[in-house]
């Protein structure tokens, strides 16, 4: 700092630095966070998490100093991480249709997922490139009965995975079950859309939708209306691209469009509970243990293999050129007779 002429300076204070606009919207979109969020799946039974734009919306630093001005139209998008790691744990899963959409955070844990696992979503804003983070606190649950030996599983061809989502679809199609098999012990324990199954992404037709699978289960067996769909009868007009005769009344239709040729029944009434639970080791060896890997696999002799591969369709090729030679040159139309001519 120079002194002013005709003096000296009394003062030691730094110059006062005073960020760029740019570099105060990074600063404090990197420092924007929202307070931790508790949720509470339990093993064995669909949770859905929403990612709620209006949520994060205000949290913008660009939208927090306007606050009693939010724009309603701001595209946000979400990315979601098991902390300290780059992706999702295997049984959650990501959803979003577009930026002005809802996100949702689905899945159904099993046994061995109880416990807690911090979920890490960063929200992003298209317009500012601003960021706000929240992390939510999975605490993992067991369920009080796990037992649901008898499993159903529906493809719905008319519904994209997040139209299934949402509570009150969840319970339409509860309410459609019930009236249909006459029993109100039915509890969805999955949502799986048709993509994660290898499905295609249908073309942009109005009306086209990916598909989702709703899987089921109670503790009561299969209904005869859901093994009729097993029977012979129906199996071959299945195949001739048919659709089942059922003799219970179809009360999904026209919300829920079932193919009735693609339904899953699992019986696991029949295992037992160690098979139906398999314990899991720490993957620590017990002290003066040693580990035995598995013995090599028996030589085999592979003489056989290369000349059927190799040496007979050498075979078979040299056979067609000799055959092939013996056509054009042994053969050949008009020869006779030109020799015939010559010697007249």
């Amino acid at each position: 700092v120079q002194a002013p002429r005709g003096g000296c300076s009394h003062s030691t204070r730094p110059p006062v630095v005073t960020p760029s606009l740019p570099a105060a919207v990074f600063l404090a979109g990197i420092l924007a966070a929202l307070p931790d969020r508790n949720v509470s799946p339990v093993a064995g039974a669909i949770f859905v998490h929403e990612l709620k734009r209006e949520h994060f919306q205000g949290a913008f630093p660009s939208i927090r100093k306007n606050y009693s001005e939010i724009p309603s139209d701001t595209p946000i998008t979400f990315h979601a991480q098991l902390l300290g790691y780059p992706d999702l744990p295997r049984w959650l899963r990501y959803t979003q249709r577009g930026p002005y959409r809802t996100g949702y955070l689905y899945g159904s844990p099993t046994m061995k997922d109880v416990g807690r696992q911090l979920i890490e979503v960063t929200a992003y804003n298209r317009h500012t490139y601003e960021t706000v983070r929240q992390r939510v606190i999975f605490t993992i649950v067991p369920a009080p009965d796990t037992q649901m030996p008898y499993q159903a599983e529906f493809f719905v061809k008319n519904r994209d995975v997040e139209e299934v989502l949402p509570t009150d679809a969840q319970k339409q199609f509860q309410q459609a079950l019930d009236i249909m098999l006459e029993q109100k012990d039915w509890s969805i324990i999955n949502i799986t859309s048709a993509l994660d199954r290898g499905g295609r992404v249908p073309l942009p037709i109005e009306g086209r939708k990916e598909g989702v699978y709703i899987k089921v289960g109670s503790r009561r067996p299969f209904s005869d209306c859901l093994l009729e769909t097993k029977s012979f009868d129906n199996q071959f007009r299945c195949s001739l691209d048919q659709q089942p005769v059922i003799t219970c009344y179809d009360s999904f239709s026209p919300q829920f469009r079932v193919d009735w040729c693609n339904i899953t029944l699992v019986d696991l009434s029949s295992l037992s509970v160690t098979e139906r639970m398999p314990v899991w080791g720490d993957g620590v060896l017990e002290d003066d243990s040693e580990y035995n890997p598995p013995t090599d696999s028996p030589e085999k002799a592979f003489l056989s293999d290369y000349l059927l591969t190799i040496l007979l369709p050498l075979l078979v090729a040299l056979l067609l050129c000799l055959l092939l030679a013996y056509i054009m040159y042994c053969r050949r139309e008009g020869v006779h007779k030109r020799d015939l001519k010559t010697s007249e």
